[in-house]
């Protein structure tokens, strides 16, 4: 009867290590993403600071890293949203995990100072992904 519990328990264990491999792999496995986001026209230069650092902050909460912002200042809209004819443009790109998104864009939705936002998975090309990992 030992015989049989050790055998369960070094296929339990090898079990284990198989799925922290799998959770190792998924949690060092980042992509890069670009969010685009229009805020109102009629908040003022520290309004807007305040409401790119609260993002920005909840990108780095969440496990985001290399997050790069560009203020791409007040533009004139396509068309009209929200009885707005001008927006700001705020570009975040960062990389993480794909979980940060859902609760990013959640964030964005809820408040009243963005009118719209998107997200986008960024393409990378293989050259650029082989010299950004170290050599073993």
């Amino acid at each position: 009867m030992l015989i049989g519990v050790d055998i369960v328990t070094r296929d339990y264990q090898h079990k284990l290590t198989s799925a922290a491999i799998v959770h190792e792999e998924i949690r060092i496995m980042q992509i890069v993403y670009e969010t685009m986001y229009i805020l109102r026209p009629d908040l003022t230069d520290e309004q807007v600071e305040q409401a790119i650092a609260k993002y920005e902050n909840l990108l780095r909460e969440h496990g985001a890293d290399n997050i790069q912002i560009q203020n791409r200042g007040k533009r004139r809209l396509a068309y009209e949203i929200n009885r707005q004819r001008d927006g700001i443009y705020i570009q975040m790109n960062y990389t993480g995990p794909g979980n940060m998104i859902a609760i990013l864009e959640r964030s964005m939705r809820l408040s009243e100072e963005v009118i719209r936002y998107l997200t986008m998975k960024q393409e990378i090309k293989e050259a650029q992904a082989e010299a950004t990992t170290p050599a073993a």
